[in-house]
């Protein structure tokens, strides 16, 4: 689960970190209020999505003059009219597509005299099952070129889980990032902190990116996007408040409800699979044929026809779905369940596309004769190669 960067702020805030002062606002009319409660004389006026590239994006009703997603006011006038501008309207960055998110709230956050922009983030190194800083000199919006560009500036140190953020750990940081003085002093507690909060919320990724320096000496996370384990998430129902549902896909949302593990994608051809590995072979096999998958979809290793049928509801409800290729090899899943699962959705919603059925495994049988006994009107496959190449051709011809 994502929230917005005033959200994740606040959270690193309670466990310590150094953040500015700021009011998250949700319409134009709270913008003088919150910059009163600013001191000022600079104030920074942030759109609040979950994406990445804020700055450099560009909002579709504005022209591509206009200014970007993050701006600096030097006035509450400036404030009160940047949030009139930027309120409602649709941002544009490399990480939503061009199709861009619609600002619904914005972050009104006492200005920094920077000094150095740096780069710090923790996630789990999956190479070592450590959790691991991953750091950089080069930081603010160019992060991406430098990882793509120059690799070398960026460095990682994993952290033994046994000892946490050790003495030596934490000047590890500081020494990648090339900290002395005051800000050396400031980082060597700010690792442990972010350490801290990072295991204790049980997040999967905290990146604040820029880490800066002011010109004080002392450091300040400037911005901070997080995201949390959602496995994790009973156990912090303060984090599940935070929850932005606008932000999200409406069908990963209902999705949720079932607790199937489906992800949006921008292709044509819907996907119900069970198991994550055989889920990404599938769209990759799809892929390899020449048309792109339009969702993950992994509906599980214990799934009732209750949930399979909600995940093909979800899939057709998609209208970008030109084909649908369902791919079960039943272990602990039985093949008749995803029958009965797909002949209720499709009895329900009816069948508007081509569909490819490839069932392998337990109860197999019984699940080919529920589907050839439905009277649908369904194309069989033998194998995923078999399945894939079969979908492909299908939609091509219809379309």
């Amino acid at each position: 689960m994502n929230i917005h960067e005033h959200q994740a702020k606040a959270v690193l805030k309670s466990f310590g970190a150094p953040v500015a002062d700021g009011v998250a606002i949700f319409s134009a009319e709270e913008a003088a209020a919150a910059a009163d409660q600013l001191p000022g004389p600079l104030w920074v006026v942030k759109s609040q999505i979950h994406a990445g590239g804020r700055g450099k994006g560009k909002f579709k009703e504005l022209g591509p003059d206009a200014k970007g997603g993050v701006r600096l006011a030097f006035s509450k006038e400036d404030v009160i009219a940047n949030a009139k501008e930027m309120l409602g309207n649709t941002l544009v960055t490399h990480q939503t597509g061009p199709d861009g998110k619609q600002v619904n709230r914005l972050y009104i956050e006492d200005g920094a005299d920077i000094a150095t922009e740096l780069y710090c983030s923790l996630l789990v190194n999956r190479e070592t099952g450590q959790v691991a800083f991953v750091v950089s000199t080069e930081g603010g919006m160019d992060i991406e070129e430098v990882a793509a560009e120059t690799p070398e500036k960026i460095q990682t140190i994993d952290i033994d889980p046994a000892a946490g953020v050790t003495d030596a750990s934490a000047a590890a940081v500081c020494d990648a990032l090339k900290l002395d003085g005051q800000a050396r002093e400031d980082m060597m507690g700010l690792a442990k902190i972010l350490y801290t909060a990072f295991c204790e919320k049980d997040m999967s990724m905290l990146e604040i990116n820029p880490l800066i320096v002011m010109d004080n000496g002392h450091v300040r996370v400037l911005d901070a996007k997080v995201s949390f384990d959602g496995n994790a998430l009973f156990r912090h129902p303060d984090i599940m408040e935070l929850r932005d549902t606008t932000e999200e896909d409406a069908k990963e949302i209902e999705a949720s409800k079932y607790d199937l593990a489906y992800v949006a994608l921008d292709g044509d051809i819907g996907c119900m699979v069970n198991g994550a590995g055989l889920a990404m072979a599938t769209m990759d096999i799809i892929k390899l044929y020449g048309a792109e998958p339009a969702n993950f979809l992994d509906v599980g290793g214990g799934a009732t026809t209750e949930k399979v049928t909600a995940a093909f509801k979800i899939i057709t409800a998609d209208p970008n779905v030109k084909g649908i290729l369902v791919n079960i090899f039943g272990g602990i899943m039985r093949c008749d369940v995803i029958a009965e699962g797909v002949v209720t959705a499709v009895k329900d919603v009816g069948l508007q596309v081509p569909l490819v059925v490839r069932l392998e495994g337990t109860n197999v049988a019984k699940g080919k004769s529920i589907i050839n006994e439905s009277g649908l009107n369904v194309i069989a496959a033998d194998d995923l190669d078999d399945a894939a190449q079969k979908i492909v051709a299908a939609v091509k011809e219809a379309n």
